[in-house]
């Protein structure tokens, strides 16, 4: 398990990053990248939408261009504070704080559920998934983008021991053991040489 992936370092981690971090996020994920994955989700203005590990709401900004409401959920205090700066705490978006692993929802709650920049600081990643499944209607659609893991064996080395970075394979078992049928993954980049996202959306079994 990489430094990372433990929930009160990650906390700590993004009291600091959040400061900066909108200013850094465009080199590893920017807006065509966010704009294509949202695309996927063939969304209506209607549908329920969760955002789990929101951050600052930079993948929230871009789901209200397509839908009238969205829910973001984050651990980090810190982050969400600089969400309220962006949308207000009583606007478009719905905050709550919390895990991803315990999502506090009931089942099928939401059209589709989208995550980025998050699965690689879950301790449990499978069981955030099986979440993800359980609280999005049979038929819906849960997205979420990750590191791909770097072809360099030095950087393999580095990769694992800070968070989860993981393969299409990898991918293939975690959502499968989470309750998954029907997934099909996207490598997306923001330019040659940049580190690249795994993009995986899955449809959640009827």
């Amino acid at each position: 398990m990489g430094v990372l992936e433990n929930k009160a370092r990650a906390r700590t981690f993004y009291k600091y990053l959040s400061k900066v971090y909108d200013q850094i996020n465009p080199f590893i994920w920017d807006e065509r990248m966010r704009d294509e994955a949202i695309a996927m989700l063939d969304l209506a203005p209607d549908d329920r939408v969760l955002d789990v590990g929101c951050g600052t709401g930079f993948a929230t900004e871009g789901l209200l261009e397509h839908v009238d409401t969205v829910y973001g959920l984050d651990q980090s205090p810190h982050q969400l504070s600089k969400a309220f700066e962006k949308f207000g705490k009583f606007g478009d978006v719905r905050y709550h704080l919390g895990d991803a692993e315990r999502l506090p929802f009931k089942d099928d709650s939401f059209d589709a559920v989208w995550s980025s920049g998050s699965i690689e600081y879950w301790p449990n990643p499978v069981d955030a998934l099986a979440e993800c499944r359980r609280l999005t209607k049979p038929g819906g659609k849960v997205l979420i983008v990750g590191p791909d893991y770097p072809n360099s064996t030095v950087f393999q080395k580095m990769a694992d021991a800070i968070m989860l970075f993981y393969d299409e394979e990898e991918a293939d078992r975690m959502f499968t053991e989470a309750g998954f049928e029907e997934f099909e993954h996207h490598i997306q980049q923001s330019r040659p040489g940049s580190p690249r996202a795994i993009t995986t959306i899955a449809e959640v079994p009827e």
